[in-house]
């Protein structure tokens, strides 16, 4: 292992990206926060912090438990080296599998909610319906309901 095996990789409070040696400048709070510019993380929507707040991404997880650091050593062995390995492998796939179920369900009720804005909208704007074959049409599905034709009357 080179040099670059060392590396001490953080973890960014604000955006939960990695900050690698040497680059960016860090305010450090004296409870080990970072900062910069004085904002809000959660009110900022490309954060980590707002998507988790908003429900967009999974908070709570097993599999979230993995990724904490842990500052207990262990002396190297080759065998549970590698079983820490495929276990990682392992964490990964189940953790990329229940964030695709987790998007899934989330967008789920999104699609049912613009379809039933769009029938209403049909449904309150009938009238801009122009072509005939449509309007047949959705009538034979019971979107709209039909209309008798209107006769004009005059008033004396």
């Amino acid at each position: 292992m080179g040099p670059a095996a060392n590396m001490r990789l953080e973890k960014c409070y604000f955006c939960s990206s990695t900050v690698y040696p040497g680059h960016g400048i860090m305010f450090v709070r004296n409870d080990s926060k970072n900062f910069k510019m004085k904002r809000n993380p959660r009110k900022l929507r490309w954060t980590k912090a707002f998507r988790r707040a908003a429900g967009k991404e999974l908070t709570v997880d097993a599999t979230l438990e993995f990724e904490k650091r842990r500052n207990v050593p262990v002396r190297y062995d080759r065998e549970l080296m590698a079983t820490t390995l495929k276990a990682m492998q392992r964490v990964q796939e189940i953790r990329s599998k229940r964030e695709r179920v987790f998007a899934r369900k989330r967008l789920l009720g999104k699609k049912e909610k613009e379809r039933a804005d769009v029938l209403r909208m049909v449904q309150k704007n009938a009238e801009l319906i122009t072509t005939p074959g449509l309007k047949e049409r959705l009538q034979e599905k019971k979107i709209l309901a039909s209309q008798p034709a209107r006769e004009d009357v005059e008033m004396a």
